[in-house]
Parts: structure tokens; C-alpha cells; sequence
């Protein structure tokens, strides 16, 4: 029973809240089938589908809170959740910063599911493993990968008659692809709502030049460089930075939003005047669940517009603290850039480096957003508006708040959506100046 149509759904709801006899009562379902198929050294090595269906009972009194959770849907199953719930509710502290359950609601649908996505067979998944190994093997290289495809759906409801239910899908594919000897790399990543944008031999295909391209790469000294850093790359510093676009933490002092002697930045000029991003669950392409975690509508909101910081996030109890209304926080990020793709930014580049990819991100100062992390899986020198040969990968250690003061070119964004970032993301590719790397990684 993993995907129940809205009427279903519900029926399993209302029957949760009529069982409640706490003062409040919120309730989640929601249901997946989450397919896969993982290849490794040129073969395939496991795929398979897992369903689940599971539902969660949130119920207070007063301030006390307590929450259960469940895969069953009988009568029994159902009664047995609530009564733990509330048992768990009556057991616990009162919660200081306690804020009554949201009001009905209106949501206005987003376009998350893709019916191509929700058919997709193994016989799909086994395809896209093919056209990843065999152009691989043609060429005397390694590939490694993982495709997974999602459909679910989730409903919501509370006692003050609140209630919304949406189904969504999605797919993610990443493939490394190593030379036999293992001096070159190539990483290529895709993630798509409609399994119609994704074609496999297009990807693989990029990370077979920059697997063949990256063998013998040269050392060049650590220190600051021009850099062209594709969308993935990107997208995991950027993602690091707007965790801390919560009004809480910048009006309480933790965060590079805040303001010396108190307060926030809000309208001030923090990047370069080209950077504007925008939370749209509305997106074409990035679209996400119109409500956030607590259940607020989201809507359309510039972050940052024209470098200037349009809006902060405000859970519920820090907006009702400070006198705010609190507003759905962000599910996506669509940031805004040129038309130039990858190679076009290349070609306009005098000396700089091209990076594939940015991974094991790590934070050093919140205060300024420096984190450190390393470069890999295809990593170039470029010179003369050409991509002159590998260089050894760097760890860098970078603010993405001083990378966006340090723009010269936005290219076309993309959708990316990564190991590090918990959002669906628009990322162009960004040229950008006095990039930090302070050491060299022998890691390919």
C-alpha cells in the first residue's frame, strides 16, 4: 500500500484524530517505492525496489509533546500509535518554546510528479547500468555507479482541520568513471524530476573525456586562482551558506548575518550585485511540496536580490518571539546567472582552473562561512581560453560569501542536487576570482 490515493489517505487521517484525545493532534503519511541499481567495476552489483508506508503521531498537552510513529494501518495499529503517543506526550517536560498547531491551510499545488518517472521498470534501470558500461569498457575504463528513481506521495493533517496531500517523483544518477590504472578520474551527476530530461549515454560520455583527460596531472603551487566552478561544485558551498539564512540564529549573534552590537543584516549588501537568489516552489524543473516542515505554505521569496539580503527564514516560535509572521522556509534555491555554458566560460578565461567537483565539505568558521573541502574526479589548468592539462586535486579552504563578492561571469544554471545539500537547486556555473587552495590532495 505504498502510494494511497487522497481519499485514502485521508480516510487514514481522520480516523487517527478522532482516536486522539490529547488537546492537539498532527498527524503525517506518506509512502514510497524507491527503485535502484548500483554497477561497480563495469557490472552490475545490486538493484532492487524497497516500499514503505509510514505514519507519524505527533499529539500534546498543553506544552507537553509526544510523537510515535508506525507502518501498520489497522484499527488496532492505529489506536496502539495515538495511545503511545499521548503516553510519551504525558511523560515529557513542557516545551519552553511551544507553539500551537497551524490553522487550515491553503496550498496551491506544485508539479512534482512525472509519470514517466513513476513507471520507470528494472528493465529501465538496467539500460541506463548498459549505456553507463558499456561505452566504458569500449574504451578500456572503469565505471562506477548508482541510479536511483523515487515516486511517494505525502499527506498531512492536524485537529484544527488542516489538511494537504501531494504525490512527487524523482531521479538521481551519478557515475565516476576511472582509467584502468587509476591516474584519471571523471564524475558525472544528474538529477531530474522527469526522467524524460535524463539520457545516460549524454552523462557518460562526459565523464569518459575527463577520466581519459585527467591522467598525468601536474602539481601547481597552492594559493589564490581564477576559477570556473561547474554547477555541482558549486552547489555544495552554496547550500553550506543559506543553512544560515535563519533569523534566529543571525539575531541571536551565530551567524554571519548578524550584526555587530545585535540585530541582522536584512537590506544590506553582502554580494556582488549579480547574485540573486530565490526560494520558487513553483519552479519549472525545480519544483517542490508547497508546505515546509511545520506545515506553513510556501511561497515565492527572494533570499537575496541584487546582493542584498531580501528575507530571513523565521521557524514559528522565533517569528511569534520577535512580532514576525512566520512564512514556509525554503525547499529550493534558483539562483540566477548568464547564458554562457561550461566550455564558453573556459574559452573566456585567460589562466584559471576548471573544477568538476567539490566534496567532503566541512565547516571551519560559522561566523564567516569558511569551510574547507577538497577538490576531485577531473580538476584542469586553463589557459588561453583552452583546457591546457590535469592538475593534482586541492583542498581549498573558501567562504562562499567572499567567492560570491568575487564573481566575474555566471553561466546557464542547472538543476543539481547533491550529497551535501538538502535542497533541489538551480546552480549556474560561476568564473570567479582569488579562489583559495591551500594544499595539494593526491587523490584523483
Amino acid at each position: 500500500m505504498s502510494i494511497l490515493t487522497e481519499a485514502q489517505a485521508k480516510a487514514i487521517l481522520d480516523k487517527v484524530i478522532k482516536l486522539s484525545t490529547a488537546d492537539e493532534c498532527d498527524v503525517q503519511l506518506t509512502g514510497s517505492i524507491d527503485g535502484n541499481i548500483r554497477f561497480a567495476l563495469n557490472n552490475v552489483s545490486t538493484s532492487g525496489i524497497v516500499t514503505d508506508t509510514s505514519l507519524a503521531v505527533q499529539v500534546s498537552f498543553g506544552k507537553r509533546v509526544g510523537t510515535a510513529t508506525i507502518n501498520a494501518f489497522d484499527d488496532a495499529s492505529l489506536e496502539r500509535v495515538v495511545r503511545r503517543a499521548e503516553d510519551l506526550a504525558k511523560l515529557a517536560p513542557e516545551n519552553p518554546e511551544f507553539v500551537p498547531l497551524v490553522d487550515k491551510q491553503i496550498y496551491k499545488p506544485t508539479d512534482t510528479f512525472s509519470p514517466a518517472t513513476a513507471a520507470i521498470t528494472p528493465e529501465d534501470r538496467a539500460k541506463t547500468a548498459a549505456a553507463s558500461i558499456k561505452p566504458c569498457k569500449d574504451a578500456k575504463l572503469i565505471a562506477a555507479g548508482f541510479q536511483t528513481d523515487s515516486q511517494g506521495f505525502t499527506a498531512i493533517a492536524n485537529s484544527k482541520g488542516n489538511f494537504g496531500y501531494q504525490t512527487y517523483t524523482s531521479l538521481d544518477y551519478t557515475c565516476t568513471v576511472r582509467t584502468e590504472d587509476g591516474r584519471g578520474s571523471g564524475w558525472v551527476g544528474h538529477n531530474v524530476q522527469d526522467s524524460t530530461e535524463f539520457n545516460p549515454s549524454d552523462d557518460i560520455e562526459i565523464a569518459k573525456q575527463k577520466a581519459l583527460a585527467s591522467v598525468d596531472a601536474k602539481a601547481l603551487e597552492p594559493g589564490k586562482y581564477t576559477v570556473i566552478l561547474e554547477p555541482v561544485a558549486a552547489s555544495g558551498l552554496i547550500s553550506f551558506m543559506m543553512n544560515f539564512f535563519g533569523a534566529r540564529s543571525a539575531d541571536e549573534g551565530r551567524s554571519f548575518l548578524s550584526k555587530k552590537g545585535g540585530g541582522n543584516k536584512l537590506g544590506e549588501l553582502v554580494y556582488d550585485p549579480r547574485v540573486t537568489i530565490i526560494a520558487d516552489p513553483w519552479h519549472p524543473g525545480a519544483a517542490v511540496l508547497p508546505w515546509d516542515g511545520d506545515s506553513l505554505p510556501r511561497e515565492t521569496m527572494p533570499l537575496i536580490q541584487d546582493g542584498k539580503i531580501a528575507n530571513l527564514e523565521y521557524s514559528r516560535f522565533w517569528a511569534q518571539k520577535q512580532g514576525k509572521v512566520a512564512k514556509g522556509r525554503s525547499g529550493n534555491l534558483i539562483m540566477s546567472g548568464g547564458t554562457k555554458s561550461i566550455s564558453e566560460l573556459v574559452k573566456g578565461t585567460q589562466k584559471g582552473i576548471l573544477v568538476t567537483r567539490t566534496w567532503y565539505i566541512r565547516m571551519v568558521d560559522p561566523q564567516t562561512v569558511l569551510l574547507t573541502g577538497l577538490t576531485r574526479d577531473g580538476t584542469f589548468y586553463i589557459e588561453n581560453g583552452e583546457i591546457k592539462y590535469p592538475v593534482k586535486n586541492f583542498r581549498f579552504n573558501e567562504s562562499p560569501v567572499i567567492m560570491l563578492n568575487n564573481i566575474e561571469e555566471l553561466g546557464k544554471p542547472v538543476r543539481v542536487a547533491g550529497d551535501e545539500s538538502s535542497y533541489v537547486m538551480m546552480i549556474p556555473p560561476m568564473k570567479l576570482r582569488d579562489f583559495t587552495f591551500t594544499s595539494l590532495s593526491d587523490a584523483v
